[in-house]
């Protein structure tokens, strides 16, 4: 559907448990916000594939603050050896579900 590939700090926000995002660049929310209006379920969960050097996976952007957030598992992190305060290149894609 849409694909981005752009460099993102990563984040980390938390709650009962610490959970780790790579927020979406201003220069791609309103393409994503876009792409939503077809695809996004729930509260506004957006699916997608990325890609973060040789780490594949699927999950959900989800709105926040006026932009989206790409969670990032812990497999994911722990494969691609990032934390808080990398900035890491990402390949992302729309997928609907």
């Amino acid at each position: 559907m849409t694909d981005f590939t752009f460099r993102s700090t990563i984040i980390e926000w938390r709650g009962p448990a610490p959970f780790y995002y790579a927020p979406i660049p201003d220069e791609h929310v309103e393409a994503i916000r876009q792409a939503a209006r077809l695809v996004s379920y729930g509260w506004g969960a957006v699916p997608v594939s990325c890609t973060i050097g040789e780490v594949e996976f699927t999950t959900s952007l989800f709105p926040k603050n006026g932009t989206y957030l790409l969670p990032l598992k812990d497999a994911v992190r722990r494969r691609c050896a990032i934390t808080v305060g990398d900035a890491v290149d990402i390949e992302l894609a729309i997928k609907p579900r």
